[in-house]
Order: structure tokens, then sequence, then C-alpha cells
């Protein structure tokens, strides 16, 4: 039983090393360079390219090496009823909630609007906002988004969360399902969305969702390019509908120059950064789940096919 590696970021060196230095011995692969395909019966994968998978007679195991698992199933020759795993990890949880923070809190003391008039030597002071001014709304209270909520309980933000299922968490007022979330829209002055991309929730950042949110509202998507429609968001800025935008991620990664984005004075932007996964907090659960595989144990955070994450 072998391992491969497969990515397009020029990190596969990394990921073998720390693979090896926690598991010496370990049998394990770059799909760049020569290898026995039929030995291989896990892939560790990362925005993999589209019918590498295929290449593995004997793949018992697809393991992304992040949260995210929306790459994997839009790549149609990936083998037929094969496992999927994702990372769950308290550290990655812990980055993206900082990373939302910043935002925030940019947002609210008017940081990203003084980076711009600094660039073009306006001295310009504006009124700032409280912790107290704001409800916070979080799309998606998985690991991620109830680190999140926690956190920003604990600096004391009103806040409240929406998800397909009720949840209970700690000073958050949950919304759940279709019938609770026109009313989580209405209240939300900032919006995170840190939901699983899935068929369902392809473009669910549109004008419809928008124009539910009150007037001058803030909103971050951080979870993937596919969620936003584009043309509405920069319609919805454009009227004064939403005071501003913080996004991480695109429908296209690099974001190409041509886009409206760049030069737009209420995005905020950062290049798919907010929270990436860190060997050595990951690589343990890979190695645990190359064991099961091999003993015929169940999988630690096996993705359920019929909701895709």
């Amino acid at each position: 039983m072998a391992l491969v590696i497969i990515r397009q970021d020029g990190k596969i060196d990394l990921w073998k090393e720390a693979l090896l230095a926690q598991q010496p011995g370990l049998e394990v692969y770059s799909y760049l360079e020569n290898h026995p395909k039929d030995k291989i019966e896990m892939a560790l994968v990362w925005k993999h390219p589209n019918g590498s998978l295929a290449d593995y007679p004997n793949l018992k195991l697809i393991a992304s090496s992040g949260a995210g698992v929306d790459f994997i199933f839009e790549d149609d020759t990936v083998p037929e009823n094969l496992p999927i795993t994702r990372v769950v990890d308290d550290m990655l949880a812990k980055d993206m909630s900082e990373h939302v923070l910043a935002v925030i809190f940019s947002h609210l003391k008017n940081l990203d609007r003084y980076r711009i008039n600094q660039t073009k030597g306006i001295w310009k002071p504006m009124q700032y906002n409280r912790i107290s001014d704001f409800t916070v709304g979080i799309m998606g209270l998985g690991a991620l988004g109830k680190e999140l909520a926690t956190d920003l309980v604990k600096y004391g933000f009103k806040v409240q969360g929406w998800a397909n299922s009720k949840k209970d968490i700690h000073g958050v007022s949950c919304f759940a399902g279709e019938s609770g979330f026109s009313g989580f829209l209405e209240t939300t002055q900032i919006l995170v969305c840190l939901l699983p991309l899935t068929n369902a929730t392809t473009g669910i950042l549109n004008k419809e969702l928008f124009k539910q949110l009150p007037k001058g509202a803030f909103v971050i998507n951080v979870a993937r390019g596919g969620h936003l429609v584009d043309e509405d968001l920069l319609e919805m800025l454009n009227n004064d509908h939403l005071s501003g935008a913080g996004l991480d991620v695109y429908h296209q990664e690099p974001l190409p120059m041509e886009h409206p984005f760049w030069n737009h004075e209420k995005i905020q932007m950062t290049p798919h950064y907010a929270s990436v996964s860190d060997t050595s907090s990951v690589v343990p659960q890979i190695l645990e789940n190359y064991d099961r595989l091999q003993k015929g144990s169940p999988l630690l955070n096996e993705v359920v096919m019929d909701k895709g994450y």
C-alpha cells in the first residue's frame, strides 16, 4: 500500500517531508515522479488536475488536505463510490476566526477607507462604530463557523448563525433551514459566509439575498468563490445597499487583472489565504486515516456524499 500527493501549488515536497517526519518508512510519492500507480491506495489531494485520480486502478481513498472538498466533486473523472475525507482542524478554525475578526474590526474602525485615503493624500476623519452597534450573522455553523461565533461572543458582539439544521452555541441566536433564513438575514448587519460549496449553496450570495439584509450591511466571503454572484455584489455596492465587502475567495484564482473587484473602493481583497492547512497540525489525522484504511476501520472526517461535505 502506498500514498500519492497530488496538488499544483508547489507544496508537494513540503507535505511529503511532513508525512515522512512523522512516519519514517511511509511509501509516499509525488504524482509528478515515477511511481508504481498500481500500489497507490490513498491519494492526498488539493485542487488536483482534473483526470489525475483516474490513473490509479487500486485507489481506495481520496483525502483532501484542507477543509474543502468541492474541487473533488467538480472532477467528473473521479472514480465512483470511493470514500472522501476532509480536514477538521482546530488550528485551521482559529486562523479563519482571526482573519474574519480582522476584517470586521477594519470595517468598524474605517481602516479600509483610511488606507485608500492615505494613497490619495486625503485627511478625512470618519465616524467610527462600536462592537455594540452591529449584529454579526454567520452562514454555516460547522467547525469554522462555531469557532468564529464563539470568538465574536467573547468580544461582545451580538451574534447569530444559520445552518441547515438547528445548532446550539452558547450566546448565539441560531436559525435553521429555509424557514429561518429570512429572519436571519433581516437582522444581520455583517454577514459572514462559511458554508460548504454544494449544488444547493452555489450562487447563494446573490441579489435576492443581499436585498434582505439591512441597508448598509457588510458582506464577508471566506468560503468559496462559487458562493458569490459577482455581478450582483457589484450592483448592490454601487447602489449603496451594501456598504462594503471583504473577499478572500473567487471564481478564478488568481483573480484576473481585468476583474472589477481590483479597483473597487468598497471591496477588501485577500488572496485566498485566510486560513491555510498547516502540515504539523493536519498530518496526524492523514496518517491516522492511512492506518485505518489498512485495517478496514471507520475513517475520520468522512464526507457524506449526499450533502457534499
